[in-house]
C-alpha cells in the first residue's frame, strides 16, 4: 500500500499519494475526491484508504528503453536511432534533419507523451509549418512522423497510428526551368576551360543528376563499344553534425541505372580529359590525391568535386556572366521530358573541344 494523506485545496479534499518509481525516485500524485471540505472528512478518509490499497504506480520510462509512457520527442529520437540501420545513410541524414531541427523543437515544449499524441496535435503541427514552408516540405514531415508512429504500433507502444487520421497537404506543383538553344550556347562558352565544363555537359547532354555526374567513373566508360554506364553516385549529407561524401554503387531508382551511347564529340572530350588527368598525376607526383583515381570529375590535384561546390559554383558562374538563373538540376529537364527531347539534337554541335 502506498503512503498518502488528505490535503485541502480551494475548498475541496485532495488525496496526495506518495510512491517510489522503478528508478528509485520519490514521486507524489494528487487526486481530487471532488468532496467539499465541510462535513466530508470521514468520507474523504475512506476514499483515501481505498485508493491507497488499489493504487498502482504508473510505469516510468527507463532511459534508453522504449516505453508507452515516454515523451513523444524522446520516442522520435530513439526511433531515429533504430531506423538508422535500416535505411540509406542519405535517407537517414534527411530524417535526422527533420526530426532534430523541425519536429522535436515544435513538440518538446508541449511535453506530450507518446500515448497522448493525437491527430489534432499533428494536424496543428502541419498548419504551423505551412506558414513558413511549402506543402511539399510538410509532406516530408508527414512521411517521417507516420513511419515513426507505424513503428510504435508495430512494437505495441500504441494501439493505433494517429497520423492515419490526419489530412496531409496537397503537393504543390513545381515547374522546372530550362535554357533555350541560345542560352545553352552562352553557357557552354562561359564554362569552357573551367572545372564546371564537364559536369555541365554531362548534365545537359545525358540528363544526369548531380550525384550521377560526380559519381561517374572511368570504369563506366567503354571506349571500345562506345557506351557510358550510369551506375555510381556521389552525394553529400550531414551525419552527426559533419558533412560527409557518400559514394554508392546504386542510383536513385532502378530505372536510373542505364547504359547510354557515347557520342563521338563527347568521346573525344573524355579522351582529352583522360590525357589531362594523366599529365596532372605526372606533374604532381606524390601530392596528387589517388583516392579518386577512377573518378572523372576531379580537380588538378585529384580531389573530387564536391556536390555543394558544384551547386554553388554553378550559380556563381551564371551570376558572373549575367546568365538567367536556373538550378544545376534544371540542366537535365529537356533530356528527361519526352516533349523536349528534340533539345538534344542541337547540343551535339555545341560541344566543342577545349
Amino acid at each position: 500500500m502506498v503512503a498518502g494523506h488528505l490535503q485541502e485545496k480551494n475548498g475541496t479534499y485532495y488525496m496526495v499519494l506518495s510512491y517510489n518509481t522503478t528508478a528509485g525516485k520519490r514521486k507524489t500524485k494528487w487526486i481530487s475526491t471532488k468532496l467539499p471540505v465541510k462535513g466530508n472528512k470521514k468520507k474523504a478518509e475512506e476514499m483515501l484508504y481505498e485508493t491507497r490499497k488499489t493504487f498502482i504506480p504508473p510505469e516510468e520510462p527507463v532511459e534508453g528503453v522504449l516505453s508507452s509512457e515516454m515523451l513523444f520527442t524522446d520516442f522520435m529520437k530513439m526511433w531515429l536511432a533504430v531506423a538508422k540501420s535500416t535505411i540509406k545513410i542519405t535517407t537517414y541524414s534527411s530524417y535526422a534533419a527533420m526530426v532534430n531541427n523541425i519536429i522535436i523543437p515544435y513538440f518538446e515544449p508541449k511535453k506530450l507523451k507518446l500515448t497522448e499524441i493525437s491527430a489534432k496535435d499533428i494536424q496543428q503541427f502541419y498548419l504551423v509549418q505551412l506558414e513558413r514552408v511549402k506543402p511539399n516540405s510538410v509532406i516530408h514531415y508527414h512521411a517521417v512522423i507516420h513511419r515513426a508512429m507505424k513503428y510504435a504500433v508495430r512494437t505495441d507502444l500504441i494501439t493505433s497510428n494517429p497520423v492515419d487520421k490526419v489530412d496531409r497537404p496537397k503537393k504543390n506543383a513545381f515547374q522546372g526551368s530550362f535554357y533555350s538553344e541560345d542560352e545553352m550556347q552562352d553557357l557552354f562558352e562561359v564554362a569552357r576551360g573551367t572545372k564546371l565544363e564537364l559536369p555541365i555537359v554531362l548534365a545537359s547532354f545525358y540528363g544526369l543528376r548531380r550525384s550521377e555526374v560526380l559519381g561517374l567513373k572511368w570504369s563506366a566508360i567503354d571506349f571500345q563499344q562506345n557506351t557510358i554506364t550510369i551506375q555510381h553516385t556521389l552525394t553529400a549529407c550531414q551525419i552527426d553534425g559533419k558533412l560527409v561524401e557518400v559514394a554508392s554503387d546504386t542510383t536513385k531508382t532502378k530505372s536510373s541505372r542505364r547504359t547510354l551511347p557515347l557520342i563521338l564529340q563527347f568521346r573525344d572530350m573524355l579522351l582529352q580529359r583522360w590525357e589531362l588527368q594523366e599529365e596532372y598525376k605526372r606533374v604532381c607526383g606524390r601530392c596528387y590525391n589517388r583516392k579518386y583515381l577512377d573518378y572523372i570529375c576531379v580537380d588538378e590535384m585529384g580531389n573530387i568535386i564536391k556536390p555543394d561546390y558544384l551547386t554553388d559554383s554553378f550559380s556563381k558562374l551564371l551570376a558572373r556572366h549575367g546568365l538567367r538563373h536556373i538550378r544545376f538540376h534544371d540542366l537535365r529537364h529537356p533530356y528527361v521530358k519526352p516533349t523536349t527531347k528534340k533539345y538534344l539534337f542541337f547540343l551535339v554541335p555545341m560541344i566543342q573541344l577545349s
